[in-house]
């Protein structure tokens, strides 16, 4: 089995998590994409953030430093997701997928369009989301537990 690695990141902000509905799979699912080569899995988070939303992200820091300076550290993922994909055109294989919380870093204004930001009340009552073309869809229960640890995480953060 051909395995990709990939990098997510589910934006918090004021309660509520960034989703887009994806045609390809037809699900809600956070920002990201495949790591590039040379790439560490935190720069892919990132920039993958930036092309599909418009919006600068930080990763959300996650517990205690534990004190190593050397070598340089990157922040760990919240989960590492091995995703089957049946792509007609790439053939089927796997996506190794890094999760990650994340926040914005300045202004949330010029968001791409198909981005919704969806609220953790909406979430906690498993209320389906509408898409750009008005028809309403349920998250993945994966999206969605990820999108509450996600608001949880900023909460904490004080995002």
């Amino acid at each position: 089995m051909r395995r990709h690695f990939t990098a997510s990141g589910y934006v918090a902000h004021r309660g509520r998590v960034l989703l887009h509905w994806h045609r390809k799979l037809n699900a809600f699912l956070p920002p990201g994409g495949h790591v590039e080569p040379d790439e560490d899995p935190v720069t892919a988070v990132l920039r993958e953030a930036l092309e599909e939303t418009g919006l600068t992200v930080e990763v959300m820091p996650r517990g205690p430093n534990l004190g190593v300076e050397r070598p340089a550290q990157l922040p760990a993922p919240e989960a590492v997701m091995l995703e089957d994909i049946d792509d007609p055109e790439a053939g089927p294989h796997q996506h190794v997928d890094l999760i990650y919380f994340c926040r914005p870093v300045g202004p949330i204004e010029g968001l791409k369009d198909g981005w919704v930001w969806v609220s953790g009340e909406s979430l906690a009552r498993r209320e389906a989301v509408v898409r750009g073309d008005g028809v309403a869809a349920r998250l993945p229960e994966d999206v969605r537990r990820l999108a509450l640890a996600a608001l949880s995480r900023a909460a904490a953060c004080g995002s």
